[in-house]
């Protein structure tokens, strides 16, 4: 067969090498959000929105917001919201949004939540899988951005991020192209029995169970100066638990935020609206109690035979982003696949 000459060869393969980085510059343009419908006044800085394909066909939605200092040089930092279940837009459009000083990524993951979504179609999923595929996602967005690979990384979320965000760190850690430099999560789920030792000794020392209560749980929960109030098998330590959950999640107080007003009140623990399960207890506390169980077993009764289920958090009004990000214009702004589902908060 014909020799090829050196110099060949070498211009074959600049052309190569230069469509390959074409490509992702040509994506990541493909990206940028000229236009958001409804604002008086535009942003003056870069965003983008698209997908970041993952692993069996799931694509994770992503928006991007660069820094408004030094974007070259400031850190990178990854959002995630927690549920599981609940779309990381809610923390860009309600709870922190665009920094002056960091170029921010919210994903929302996994696939089914906010404008995420599988081509089969298939959502279920756990967390070893979704940490995969959050680590995937974040190396598909610095492929399309090589120009942040160096930038200093940060992981960061709230809630259920206190699984996301450590199982996801773990998997950075051990790639040395990444410059990860910290975490961070804000009122973090990191451990059911944590969660349920922490939560009652905080609502007593903000005042909300009361003498009579308390003195009821230290004497059916508490043994040698130590107390257990996540997998008590003392019947009267259970009733008296159920009481403080009743305070803290059906009273009328946020409970995210104790000293914040609860915006649309307390509704039901479910509802049925237009044939859709609307779940409103999250179903996450004090889970060895048998209330709890009979209570989510109810849950599972009841999404059987409802075809969609969906969770609403109390204390959080969701209409605006809802309203807004399912407008057809802001969908198209956005560059959402005509294959999402309509955005819900979870």
């Amino acid at each position: 067969r014909p020799v090829v000459p050196l110099q060949m060869q070498l211009v074959v393969l600049s052309c190569f090498l230069l469509t390959l980085l074409g490509g992702s510059d040509a994506a990541a343009a493909a990206d940028e959000v000229k236009y958001l419908p409804g604002l008086q006044k535009q942003p003056s800085f870069k965003q983008y929105s698209g997908y970041l394909s993952v692993a069996d066909g799931k694509h994770l939605h992503y928006w991007f917001v660069e820094s408004q200092n030094k974007p070259a040089t400031d850190p990178l930092v990854l959002w995630l919201n927690g549920g599981p279940g609940c779309s990381s837009l809610d923390g860009l459009l309600t709870e922190h949004g665009p920094f002056l000083i960091a170029n921010m990524l919210y994903l929302e993951s996994p696939a089914g939540v906010g404008f995420s979504y599988s081509d089969d179609r298939n959502y279920v999923t756990n967390d070893t899988e979704v940490s995969m595929n959050n680590y995937l996602a974040l190396k598909e967005f610095l492929r399309l951005f090589p120009e942040f690979s160096k930038n200093e990384l940060f992981l960061t979320g709230e809630s259920y991020g206190g699984i996301y965000i450590p199982t996801l760190a773990e998997r950075v850690m051990e790639d040395a192209s990444l410059n990860l430099q910290g975490v961070a999560v804000g009122n973090g789920m990191s451990s059911y029995e944590m969660n349920d030792n922490s939560l009652v000794y905080f609502a007593y020392y903000h005042g909300l169970l009361g003498s009579r209560l308390w003195t009821s749980l230290q004497t059916f929960c508490c043994s040698g100066g130590k107390c257990n109030f996540y997998d008590n098998p003392n019947e009267n330590c259970s009733k008296n638990l159920f009481e403080v959950q009743r305070i803290v999640y059906a009273s009328g107080l946020n409970m995210y935020n104790l000293y914040a007003p609860c915006p649309g009140g307390v509704p039901q623990r479910f509802s049925i609206e237009r044939g859709e399960l609307v779940i409103r207890d999250l179903g996450n506390l004090f889970i060895n109690h048998q209330w709890t169980q009979l209570w989510n077993q109810k849950l599972r009764g009841l999404a059987s035979s409802h075809l969609s289920v969906r969770l609403d958090p109390p204390c959080t009004n969701s209409t605006p982003s809802t309203l807004y990000l399912n407008n057809p214009f802001v969908r198209t702004a956005l560059h959402i696949s005509p294959k999402a589902l309509d955005w819900v908060i979870c």
